[in-house]
């Protein structure tokens, strides 16, 4: 290495951030194999570059003896005063090695090196920069799929969307562009990523903060979300202020805003609901579209028994106990559904 690589070393201390001295450890490192491997010297061998010229040398530590058996990593103590008069034997001492030719390894170890740290330093740097957004949605391209996972397209970086955080009932094509939210950027392993997820209950509520202006403000909060990705969401809101419908804020004119939602969810049903602090009307409202006549509660096992009148009986519980189970898992309360007699029936046994 020369003066012109020190003057590159700095120059990309300076552009990309990255410290000379974790640089120039690198390549002293791999210059150390490099030279172990050509030479195939023992373990006694250390490398040496000046920070300020950048000039390299190889040392072999040596031991002084009087009758040499391994040359590797003894030297006899004539030799050893030719270089350091005052030693002694059993002394430690350090004999430069470098060979003549190191100096092309030297150059391409170091170029490979920096590169590899560059690359390195760029992509943790755009991680730091997703970490902040964790949480929020990006609109991202698929790139390619397998069996395990969809890839996507974030801009800077590649967005790796498990099996797990898709949407079932969703086909992912090759330059697909959706939205995706972020769950979080790994920094560990080999390979640091994006994951991301099409299934996530926040996916509903950042759509909800894009698309509606009441909430993006702050006037109306979402509350609760139960979700089953691709069939059913259930929201909970609610309007800080008496003047201000939450619903109808969240359905828009002519049902524009909860319909953009429900194009960019591919279709899944959105059912919006108002929040109460008050177990019974949350509940009763929870299980919308479904008419309540009644909601008695049990606080001590948070259960919730549901009075509905018989010919609402299937539309509370839903295809398959779908609207009860969601309800059940927006109100966080256990619910068992009944019709008038079978409640009757129930009291007087």
């Amino acid at each position: 290495m020369n003066d012109e690589f020190m003057q590159a070393l700095y120059k990309i201390e300076k552009e990309k951030h990255l410290p000379k001295d974790v640089l120039l450890q690198a390549i002293q490192s791999a210059l150390l194999s490099a030279y172990k491997k050509d030479y195939g010297t023992a373990n006694n061998v250390s490398v040496d570059i000046n920070a300020n010229s950048g000039d390299i040398k190889v040392y072999a530590s040596k031991k002084v003896v009087e009758d040499v058996k391994n040359s590797a990593v003894e030297i006899d103590l004539y030799k050893a005063r030719d270089i350091r008069p005052d030693v002694q034997l059993g002394d430690i001492i350090n004999i430069e090695v470098t060979p003549k030719d190191f100096r092309r390894i030297a150059a391409k170890a170091a170029r490979d090196i920096v590169l590899q740290k560059i690359h390195e330093v760029e992509k943790h740097i755009i991680l730091d920069e997703y970490s902040e957004k964790e949480g929020e949605i990006l609109t991202a391209t698929v790139a390619r799929l397998d069996r395990k996972n969809v890839y996507l397209d974030l801009g800077k970086i590649e967005g790796i969307m498990p099996m797990n955080e898709t949407v079932p009932s969703e086909i992912y094509k090759v330059n697909d562009r959706l939205k995706v939210y972020i769950l979080e950027a790994k920094k560990g392993g080999k390979s640091p990523n994006v994951i991301v997820s099409r299934s996530h209950p926040g996916l509903v509520k950042r759509l909800f903060e894009l698309e509606i202006p009441e909430i993006h403000d702050g006037i109306v909060d979402i509350r609760a979300i139960a979700r089953e990705a691709g069939h059913r969401s259930k929201v909970a809101v609610y309007s800080k202020y008496d003047k201000i419908d939450p619903i109808g804020s969240c359905i828009g004119p002519k049902g524009t805003r909860i319909q953009t939602i429900m194009n960019e969810l591919r279709g899944e049903r959105i059912d919006i609901v108002e929040w109460s602090l008050m177990p019974e009307r949350f509940i009763a409202n929870a299980l919308s579209p479904a008419k309540v006549l009644e909601v008695i509660l049990n606080e001590k096992e948070k259960s919730a028994r549901v009075i509905v009148p018989k010919n609402q009986l299937s539309l509370a519980i839903g295809k398959e106990g779908q609207n009860a189970r969601l309800a059940a898992k927006l109100t966080g309360w256990k619910i068992d559904i009944k019709t008038p007699d079978q409640q009757e029936v129930n009291e007087t046994k």
